[in-house]
């Protein structure tokens, strides 16, 4: 765009205008400073002189003084400085740090991330475990901020190994950590003493601080936080709340335990003998190109007794493993979802029936999707009586079709008659007009626990089958430059093939059909496939796996039981058969029959006004 004469101009005197106020602040700044600096060496001259030998041992007087009242170095040695000590069993590497006494890394040996590298449930300094004390001359401190002194690694008799950090002031008082790590075991005990806990807690009372966070392990980060929970047991019930964006919860109640829950992996810190009271906070970023999911912040008060105590703890770092989980008996199993919200009774189904199933069939099949091949044929073999009755009850609908367009051309501008006749023709010949939809009723529990069973057993992390490098994620046959909505930015080819078995389900359902005039019930059946298509693109490829097999074996079943096991001819003759029976209506039937009835007089009646 050009400028004219008179925008130059008044650039010009913008900028001259600028210089000037920066040229004048910079003089009277300069002119300040003089004048500071003349009032400062006034004053100093009349202060009398000291020698710079006593200067400095006054300084040092002072500093021995300041160290002596720090709440911190009264329980750190003025020389101590932070070490980290490794620990390992058999299942995870620990990295304790002598600043705190706490564990600052935590690395799981038999998993990898999406990624391949190691999986590891924290590393940094954002973690922390840490307590409040009196640490005298009325100042408290935090056992977060003392280095402690770490002893060597130990090993009793049964293997476990034990690491103490201890840290003591000059009148002998003492904090002590100790730590216990079990063989194969995701579990450590931690063992809080204190020596002279009358002193060092007001009130008989331990305010904790524990801070940890969730790193991304996963595949997707987003799907990654859907399945992540903060779970807890307060008054001897479970309960979770979903990390969403960002939240907090309070406790006011005895509280067993709380955990940062990840889609697979899991970080809990456990009181033996309850937290009094406590309350979490966590922050979700909203930038999921980050290496975490969350940061959670807990804080815990916990009884303190006696002079010398004792204060029982543990933490569980490991995976979301039910089979795992549940040897602990303290309610832990419960951070699996196998089933919330209205389906919480799925939970059963897949705890008590679909699990021991399956740990059965993975404990003699080597490759995983061959195991939920057979899962799947052995879910459609106890169903298929179910299934049968619906086709059945299809069938039977289909050879009265001639019958039912009889009675609507009949009855074609009279609604309610046609209606009414309809039952009756159904009833006589022994026809439940719900027959194929309770059956479809009843699978919808296994279709629901099916769906939370893929996607929280761990067994699947990391297994892949054909093309599917992890069956507990999508798979993946190309990515996308762009995202598209309710689809996402990748093509999973499991889902295409579930989603295409399901349309060839509805395409043969619909010739089947009695009635396809509708044009609601004419394109219903091809919704569903395409909701299918944006749900599944981002689940698990062993849920869609499981489902394209599960519809091959509908398709079979449907040809198989339509074309060799169901007779028409013997249906009717059945349904002829029992039209001569005598008709006993019910007492719900004859209500129906009578409002029916009821309510065609009335149109019979308006008709005739109206006329």
């Amino acid at each position: 765009m050009g400028m004219d004469r008179n925008t130059v101009i008044g650039f010009v005197l913008i900028g001259l205008l600028l210089f000037g106020m920066f040229y004048i602040n910079s003089k009277s700044r300069l002119a300040l400073e003089a004048e500071k600096k003349r009032v400062e060496d006034s004053i100093a001259a009349t202060k009398p002189k000291i020698d710079p030998a006593i200067a400095r041992l006054d300084s040092l007087k002072r500093d021995s003084i300041r160290q002596a009242q720090s709440p911190v170095q009264a329980f750190t040695a003025p020389t101590a400085q932070e070490e980290m000590l490794k620990v390992e069993n058999d299942v995870m590497r620990i990295d304790f740090s002598t600043r705190g006494g706490q564990p600052r890394r935590v690395e799981l040996k038999k998993f990898r991330r999406a990624d391949g590298k190691p999986v590891i449930l924290f590393d940094g300094k954002y973690n922390r475990f840490s307590y409040a004390f009196n640490a005298g001359n009325n100042r408290t401190a935090e056992s977060g901020d003392i280095i402690f002194t770490g002893s060597p690694v130990e090993e009793d008799k049964d293997k476990n190994k034990i690491i103490r950090f201890r840290a003591t002031d000059s009148a002998g008082k003492s904090l002590l950590h100790e730590y216990r790590i079990r063989p194969n075991d995701y579990m450590i005990d931690l063992n809080l003493q204190f020596n002279g806990a009358d002193q060092l807690f007001t009130q008989q009372q331990l305010s904790l601080v524990w801070n940890t966070e969730a790193l991304q392990n996963e595949q997707s980060h987003s799907y990654e936080i859907t399945q992540s929970h903060i779970g807890y047991v307060t008054d001897g019930e479970f309960d979770f709340e979903y990390v969403g964006t960002g939240d907090e919860k309070t406790f006011s109640k005895s509280t067993d335990w709380i955990s940062i829950k990840q889609q697979f992996f899991a970080n809990t810190l456990i009181a033996k003998k309850k937290f009094r009271s406590a309350s979490t906070s966590w922050t979700v970023p909203s930038d999921t190109s980050l290496s975490y999911l969350l940061h959670a912040n807990t804080q815990a008060k916990l009884a303190v007794e006696g002079t010398n105590a004792v204060v029982p703890m543990q933490f569980y770092y490991g995976p979301s493993d039910y089979n795992i989980l549940k040897t602990y008996q303290n309610q832990m199993e419960n951070i699996v979802p196998y089933g919330n919200g209205i389906f919480a009774f799925v939970k059963y189904i897949n705890r008590y029936f679909l699990l021991p199933v399956f740990d059965f069939l993975r404990q003699h099949v080597a490759s995983m999707g061959i195991v939920v091949l057979l899962l799947t044929l052995f879910i459609r073999l106890i169903t298929s009586p179910i299934l049968y009755k619906s086709y059945l009850s299809g069938a039977k609908m289909k050879v009265l079709k001639p019958e039912v367009d009889a009675l609507k051309e009949k009855y074609k501008d009279d609604q309610q008659a046609f209606g009414l006749e309809q039952m009756k023709l159904w009833r006589s010949a022994g026809v439940n007009p719900l027959g194929g939809c309770i059956p479809a009723l009843l699978q919808i529990p296994i279709f629901m626990s099916l769906y939370f069973f893929f996607q929280a057993n761990i067994d699947l992390r990391d297994k892949s089958f054909l093309w599917a490098t992890d069956l507990a994620a999508y798979d993946s046959i190309a990515h996308l430059p762009f995202k598209i909505p309710f689809y996402g930015d990748h093509v999973s080819l499991f889902t295409l093939t579930a989603t295409g078995t399901s349309l060839l389900i509805s395409i043969y359902s619909m010739s089947n059909m009695q009635d396809n005039s509708n044009p609601l019930m004419k394109y219903m059946p091809y919704i569903f496939p395409v909701i299918l298509l944006g749900v599944f693109n981002n689940l698990p490829s062993a849920l869609t796996w499981y489902y394209t097999v599960s519809n091959v074996i509908t398709l079979i079943l449907q040809f198989v039981i339509q074309t060799y096991i169901i007779d028409h001819d013997k249906i009717l003759a059945k349904m002829d058969e029992y039209r001569k029976r005598p008709v006993k209506k019910s007492k719900m039937q004859e209500r129906i029959e009578a409002m029916q009835e009821t309510q065609r007089k009335m149109q019979e009646m308006k008709k005739k006004t109206g006329k």
